[in-house]
């Protein structure tokens, strides 16, 4: 794996040379060592189908269904693959409430004014209290507590009752369809339960059933988990708005004092930001021979942060999605890593031996073998565990100094951060009319969710990521860029206005009449979710267009783990047209294969496209967007 087989970015194939040059294990030679003769993508083929189970003790069982052939305990091919799928919703569903819970057990204690943070947006907090029926008398610490209160229970509630975040926030023309279908569901942990325990050996084998209740667990997961997780995080700490931030892995400065949290949640991170702003830690940390100490934000906490938060010389810059997460290590340039949920690698105390920096988990679902030091978060202890991370990191700033050569003359470039519902109106004029007027006369043909991963699954880092959104704007298609492949386009440039050079003529002057870039940087995978509720917005501005019916598509051109397959399986629920890529394991399964590729149409609405050729792929997601539009009249 060489060039841009590596990565689309150059400071990452530049960081790699490195990691071969030190001997250390890496990502990229990790994954060659996985393929098939001498191909690094050739995987067993069984596996790549779907069609590969051992959940029970008379497996490991393959299944063919050319021939019949089944599970030991008679499952077919449909139904294995099926399963699978449905058990990797449950750990992308529960990973994403866990999240979820963080942030409400946060915004309770913050209520009760036990933590560092603020009731940011007591606007937002009294409108999304609205939405959901909760009385908003009183002060804003009371209606954040009744809000905290009604999610929970309704977290709780069984299957069998209808869950009211649902009731009160998706389209009414989605709840008559999921009604229909009996996929309303209850509430989230109901409804996980029930994916669960179908999956059981001998429970559920039947492959429509089983993507049925994924489904169910889907739409459970994107209101009561996403929605409520990203609007409590904006009552915390903003509502995401356009501004610019550094980008790459330039953004590391061997002089000063680095430190990194990493993962999905941002509390430590923001917590880490206010205390280092503090002069008495920038003091500190000049006592002990740095310029200064700063907060480098990554993957996905990083990007809470930067979405919401402008950037300065304490808050400094955002490195990028996971698969930099190596590169960034080896940089000889920090001195802290701190792990909250999610996308911190096993292999990370090796990087820690060697690079010296210290390795700190902040959750506790985070471990590492060998590492003791650990600080998990509590949202009343929060300011005093972030001033613990802070000092450790110090300490070690004279030791990774000493003993470490860092590279340095990496790219830093800039991105335009902080679109949301609300700034996009704002930028708007406060009316979705613009918009709409583009879409309706033709100089924007549709609107893709751009909701991906990274992957080194056919191509390199963010290579297909980086070519399906120049397709796309090309063609006149504004992109909403959210989770691991939002950083694919932020660091690749098309996050800025500039970048309008690169859309198709309609777009472009779209672009330079409102000073906006082709590809709106909209936040990280739990945005999903907010996306959803944007369409809502759209759909109802356009007098009740029905989802399905809306000139939108879904794109994810490097999915890559369990959340990501869970988003896809809501986007199908929703109603969209979603295109994947890699091909999902599910290829060994023929009538799974008809029921997402064709048949899904006359169910929910929703339809799934899989190709790995960017124009072809492309071509069908504008083919899809110009029959919408001929069917709207438009």
């Amino acid at each position: 794996m060489e060039g841009t087989r590596v990565s689309y970015h150059d400071s990452v194939r530049k960081m790699v040379e490195r990691l071969r040059s030190d001997g250390i294990t890496n990502l990229w030679d990790r994954y060659v060592s996985q393929g098939l003769g001498d191909n690094p993508d050739k995987r067993c083929p069984f596996c790549m189908a779907g069609v590969r189970c051992d959940l029970c003790s008379n497996g490991p069982c393959r299944a063919d269904a050319a021939k019949d052939k089944r599970g030991v305990c008679g499952i077919t091919a449909d139904g294995m693959a099926m399963r699978m799928m449905a058990l990797r919703n449950v750990m992308g569903a529960s990973t994403y409430h866990y999240h979820t819970e963080q942030t409400v057990r946060t915004l309770k204690a913050t209520a009760l004014g036990k933590t560092p943070f603020s009731i940011s947006e007591p606007s937002k907090l009294r409108t999304f209290a609205t939405r959901l029926g909760i009385n908003t008398n009183g002060s804003d610490a009371e209606v954040a507590l009744r809000l905290c209160d009604f999610v929970q229970t309704d977290f709780q509630r069984p299957s069998h009752e209808p869950s009211l975040i649902v009731s009160q926030l998706a389209p009414r023309e989605r709840q008559k369809v999921w009604k229909d279908l009996g996929i309303f569901p209850g509430g989230i942990y109901a409804e996980m339960l029930r994916v669960t325990s179908s999956c059981l050996t001998n429970v559920d084998g039947y492959f429509a059933s089983l993507a049925l209740k994924a489904m169910r667990m889907s739409i459970a997961m994107a209101y009561q988990s996403q929605i409520v997780n990203e609007y409590c995080q904006d009552i915390l700490f903003g509502i995401p708005r356009p501004h610019r931030m550094r980008v790459d892995l330039g953004v590391l400065d061997p002089d000063y004092v680095n430190v990194v949290p990493n993962g999905h949640e941002p509390f430590i991170g923001f917590a880490l930001v206010q205390a280092a702003r503090k002069p008495e830690w920038q003091e500190k940390a000049k006592k002990a021979g740095a310029r200064g100490i700063r907060v480098i934000a990554s993957i996905e906490t990083g990007q809470e942060m930067i979405q919401r938060w402008a950037m300065d010389d304490v808050f400094y810059g955002f490195t990028g999605n996971w698969i930099m997460q190596e590169p960034l290590l080896a940089s000889g340039c920090i001195d802290l890593f701190a792990c909250d949920m999610n996308c911190s690698l096993p292999v990370d105390p090796i990087y820690a031996e060697k690079y010296h920096f210290k390795l700190v988990p902040v959750s506790d679902l985070v471990a590492f073998e060998g590492v003791s030091d650990r600080i998990d978060y509590i949202p009343e202890e929060v300011e005093q565990q972030a001033e613990r991370l802070l000092e450790m990191a110090i300490e070690n700033f004279p030791e990774r100094r000493r003993k470490v050569s860092p590279v340095t003359g990496l790219r830093m470039g800039e991105a335009v951060v902080g679109f949301s519902t609300e700034s996009i109106l704002d930028a708007l004029g406060g009316s979705l009319d613009p918009l709409l007027g583009a879409i309706k006369e033709g100089s924007i043909r549709g609107v893709a969710g751009f909701v991906s991963c990274t992957t080194l699954r056919d191509t390199g880092q963010d290579v297909h990521s980086v070519r399906m959104a120049r397709e796309l704007i090309a063609r006149d298609i504004l992109v909403l860029s959210m989770g691991c492949g939002n950083a694919a386009l932020q660091v690749a440039g098309l996050c800025l206005p500039e970048a309008r050079e690169l859309a198709g003529p309609g777009l472009k002057k779209v672009c330079e009449a409102l000073g906006i870039p082709p590809v709106l940087s909209y936040g990280t995978c739990t945005d999903t979710g907010r996306c959803a509720d944007l369409l809502f917005t759209v759909s109802e501005a356009l007098g009740g267009v029905p989802i399905p019916d809306l000139p939108v598509v879904a794109v994810a051109p490097e999915y890559m783990e369990q959340k990501a397959t869970i988003d896809a399986i809501f986007a199908l629920a929703f109603g969209l047209y979603t295109y994947v890529n890699p091909v999902p394991p599910v290829t060994g399964a023929p009538n799974l294969v008809k029921l997402l590729t064709e048949d899904l149409r006359e169910v929910t609405g929703g339809l799934l496209n899989v190709n790995p050729d960017p124009v072809q792929a492309a071509e069908a997601l504008l083919g899809h967007i110009e029959s919408n539009r001929k069917k709207l009249g438009i």
